[in-house]
């Protein structure tokens, strides 16, 4: 009998598996971070014998050359992934025995990459599950774009015959099981609901009931902004990454901290918004841990940029460490926990800023000059705004922020963590900001003037 279990990355929005039988089983598209998997593995009572990757993949560092070398496992990687190190090349259609009557069967479907695979879990010949890293989604497929732009139409065709071919071949009942699609940006959309199978996916997903034509100009419309740190996760895959290094870093005291602000380092508080808009080191940046940290500081921050982080606790502090670390952040400068008021000297004050909702924006005089600051991203702003209100989606807003008029800077984005984010950059740059901690739904019920339509430059 087989088994599948689910692990999930949810700061990424990814999942990696571990499936086999009594004796044996492989890891899919594992994290950098692999002890989890390791876990998961001694719970099960099996050895990991393969570890699979689909892809190269472009969001997060694998944990797939470690974890392999750690158990013995074979490293499955598609043959025409370029990569520096020694791995058992998948071609199409190889098959692997994994465990009793457990196989996996290799499909290529590219489309994401040129070199996607796919694989079959198969119980005595027969089709359980299939894992589609970046090709079947649910709902949508993984993007397109993340390779290289010559590419990009080519590779969403290819995207729309990968899924028509898993469609082809495989039973209705066979669990599709993805491993981008819950919040990941490798992501074409987001997926609606939890799981899937191949007869759902052949009801509702685009690009197995829309013509190649049509699914290709609409997927490729509707592609978004890419994390600028991604251009780093390939490269990192493709040499092999170095075994992650989970350790606490050095400790840092009120002095050392205002040293590395002065020196231009970045100091990361990891608080929720609320406590950091109360009090917090002047020059330091908010980043939440409990937000998408990994995607969004990786986003931000110049690489290579030393971080010290600032956590209300160790178990905060590592939490933050391990999701940095698998995006390839992987050694903070110094870090401190505790409360702010141990992070100045005596001589210093805490900063802060007000946080408000829309409501308060709407109450205020129409004659009051302040600007609002709209850090979505240019999907969400096309759907309506705020008339009058400037756009600097947050992942531009350290290299735009010079180009927002003077005065008080009310900043919003789509539920409060960005804004967040945003205001805390303004206020380190000494501009005096408002964060609208509030769901921008609430903006058109609070009576503010909305815009709707193509999109201006307002």
């Amino acid at each position: 009998m087989f088994f599948i279990d689910t692990l999930e990355v949810e700061g990424l929005g990814n999942r990696s598996y571990l499936a086999g039988g009594a004796h044996t089983a492989v890891a899919v598209d594992p994290p950098r971070d692999v002890d989890q998997v390791l876990t998961m593995a001694a719970r099960r009572g099996v050895r990991i014998s393969h570890v699979v990757e689909t892809h190269v993949h472009n969001d997060y560092v694998t944990g797939g050359l470690g974890l392999a070398r750690l158990t013995g496992a074979a490293y499955l990687v598609p043959a025409a992934a370029r990569v520096s190190f020694d791995r058992t090349p998948v071609h199409d259609a190889d098959t692997f025995a994994m465990d009793d009557g457990i196989t996996l069967r290799a499909l290529a479907t590219p489309g994401h990459t040129p070199h996607h695979t796919s694989y079959v879990l198969e119980e005595w010949g027969s089709a359980v599950a299939v894992f589609t890293g970046g090709s079947l989604l649910i709902g949508t497929v993984g993007r397109p774009d993340l390779v290289e732009p010559r590419l990009t139409e080519e590779l969403a065709r290819a995207q729309h015959a990968s899924a028509r071919r898993l469609a082809a071949e495989l039973p209705d009942e066979t669990k599709v099981l993805p491993t981008h699609g819950f919040g990941s940006f490798c992501s074409s959309a987001q997926a609606d609901g939890d799981t899937t199978t191949i007869g759902k996916e052949k009801a509702g997903n685009d690009a197995l009931v829309q013509d190649v034509d049509s699914f290709v100009s609409a997927l490729l419309a509707g592609l978004d902004d890419v994390p600028a740190y991604y251009a780093h996760m390939g490269p990192a895959n493709a040499a092999g990454p170095a075994p992650v290094d989970l350790t606490a870093p050095p400790v840092a005291d009120a002095a050392d901290i205002a040293a590395r602000l002065a020196a231009g380092e970045w100091v990361v508080d990891l608080r929720n918004r609320i406590a950091f808009a109360r009090g917090h080191v002047a020059g330091s940046f908010n980043f939440e841990a409990d937000g998408k940290i990994a995607t969004y500081l990786a986003w931000l921050i110049p690489w290579g940029k030393p971080v010290t982080l600032l956590a209300e606790s160790p178990e905060q502090l590592a939490q933050a460490q391990r999701e940095l670390a698998r995006v390839g952040i992987d050694r903070p400068a110094a870090a401190a926990t505790g409360e702010p008021a141990e992070w100045i000297s005596a001589n210093e004050e805490l900063r802060s800023f007000p946080r408000a909702t829309f409501a308060d924006l709407a109450a205020l005089d129409p004659y009051e000059h302040r600007i609002v600051l709209d850090v979505r991203r240019d999907s969400e702003r096309a759907d309506g705004w705020i008339k009058d209100s400037v756009h600097i989606p947050i992942h531009q807003l350290h290299r735009h922020r010079h180009e927002l008029p003077a005065g008080v800077v009310w900043v919003h984005c789509a539920g409060g963590m960005r804004a967040g984010i945003a205001a805390s950059l303004l206020d380190a740059a000494g501009r005096d900001v408002v964060a609208v901690d509030d769901s921008f739904d609430a903006a058109r019920s609070a009576g503010l003037p909305m815009v709707t339509g193509p999109r201006s430059d307002s």
